[in-house]
């Protein structure tokens, strides 16, 4: 796989947006998935694939972990602030549980290139190193799916799944590691929990095999899967024209934590945030 690096703001818009319509729609709209990560080094890799476990106690963890999450969120028979209950759906659970920060195997996308530049650029102490935006046809994933997952989403002409077509197409997760011998890969919208999941225009992608590379996975099939490098020089500048465009936490994190994280930033330095040159190296005169 082949990486494009980007070093100014004109160069990301040029790479991330479409520069033609879509030869059916006639829109100038891009169906690919997005993902922001503020290190360019940092695989795909899900949350639940980070966490440290015991050898060869990993195969065990997901189900604790989904158990537990459902137990004490309903708190005994109680209501969440998403009014969870105990018939909800493997599905809705895991989605609601990803949303929180539970390790999950879901990984997290987006529908909007700013959104993911946003995440490549919001943690300046990253802002040392290049970043990263990776994008995906997330529709040749989904039609690499089983069969039994693949046809009705044809017959919907739709490319994407929402949480109501997984509930109905394959009710538990276990159903759905069993659908294929060979893992797959598939991407779905989640419901409207809150204004978070909306303003980020989020998706999520799951494999059948939890411990399956998500980048290998999506690269072998050919899902012109791509890696836009942003130049670590270029992040100020694509940080402030995101701040002065409105993709902040302000926006993206609804609440005082996300304002003040956007604060904080606004009211950083300049220079602390430019890149420092190498040792032993003198920045040149302009």
């Amino acid at each position: 796989m082949d990486a494009i690096r980007v070093k100014s703001w004109s160069e990301a818009m040029a790479v991330l947006y479409p520069r033609a319509p879509h030869r059916f729609s006639e829109r100038y709209r891009s169906s690919n998935a997005f993902r922001g990560l503020a290190d360019a080094s940092w695989p795909l890799r899900t949350s639940y694939q980070r966490l440290p476990v015991k050898s060869g106690y990993r195969e065990k963890v997901e189900g604790h972990l989904l158990r537990n999450f459902r137990t004490y969120a309903t708190d005994g028979g109680g209501k969440t602030p998403h009014d969870a209950d105990r018939s909800w759906s493997d599905w809705r659970w895991l989605t609601v549980a990803q949303h929180h920060g539970l390790p999950t195997r879901l990984l997290d996308w987006t529908h909007s290139p700013l959104v993911a530049l946003h995440f490549a650029t919001a943690e300046t102490e990253h802002f040392g190193v290049d970043g990263a935006v990776w994008v995906c046809a997330r529709a040749k994933a989904n039609y690499r799916a089983p069969a039994a997952l693949r046809d009705p989403l044809r017959e919907a002409d739709t490319g994407n799944y929402t949480l109501a077509m997984l509930e109905q197409l394959v009710p538990s997760l276990s159903d759905f590691d069993r659908m294929a011998k060979l893992p797959f890969l598939i991407f779905y919208e989640p419901p409207s929990i809150d204004a978070r999941i909306v303003n980020q225009a989020a998706m999520f992608s799951v494999m059948s095999d939890r411990d399956a590379a998500v980048d290998e996975w999506l690269e072998q099939q050919e899902c012109d899967l791509q890696k836009v490098v942003i130049d670590q020089a270029a992040k100020l500048e694509i940080r402030d024209k995101l701040d002065q465009s409105g993709v902040t936490e302000r926006v993206l994190f609804p609440g005082l934590d996300g304002l003040s994280a956007w604060i904080k930033r606004h009211f950083t330095a300049a220079d602390a945030l430019r890149p420092k040159p190498a040792p032993g190296k003198k920045r040149r005169r302009s």
